[in-house]
């Protein structure tokens, strides 16, 4: 199972639908192909190298330490591993909905950044949605980013940027 460290207010809070095997194994979240952390380091959220993150050793002590050095969570809304989202079962994302919006409320994020589409209609039980800004739960602004793995990764380094922006001005 993956550890969560989310700090008690973090800048932001990033939100997946639900961990690959790979990502379950490791306990790290997005560590599957590690796509998504070569993306933190690009944008500049996290300072270390590419080169350093290829080591799972050392993407796992990055993990641990995340919460404390850059003020940044991660939770799925799912906790159980799947190949694709396509496997999980009709509904089961309710109550990592309910949870999700009790560590928004009580933990207060800067950034509630959602990783795909699909991790937020499913938590906002909505049908549609585009990416970008989509307003508020008390005072954390709703970010909903591309998935990391499709499409030119400077779509998604910008994404990142302006989210690490915009956590530091709310």
């Amino acid at each position: 199972m993956i550890k969560y460290y989310i700090p008690k207010r973090p800048r932001i809070l990033f939100v997946g639908i639900n961990p690959h095997f790979g990502s379950f194994s490791r306990g790290v979240p997005f560590s599957n192909n590690k796509t998504f952390w070569y993306l933190l380091s690009r944008a500049g959220v996290i300072r270390e190298d590419r080169e350093f993150l290829r080591s799972d050793k050392n993407l796992r002590k990055v993990y641990r330490n995340v919460d404390k050095k850059y003020n940044i969570g991660f939770v799925n809304i799912v906790d159980r591993p799947t190949r694709n989202v396509a496997d999980l079962k009709k509904d089961e994302e309710k109550k990592g909905a309910r949870r999700l919006l009790k560590i928004i409320t009580s933990r207060r994020p800067n950034i509630v950044c959602f990783i795909g589409k699909i991790t937020f209609l499913k938590f906002a039980g909505k049908k549609t949605a585009e990416y970008g800004n989509h307003g508020r739960i008390g005072s954390s602004i709703l970010y909903v980013m591309r998935f990391p793995i499709r499409g030119p990764s400077s779509v998604r380094v910008d994404e990142l940027r302006l989210v690490d922006s915009l956590s530091k001005k709310s």
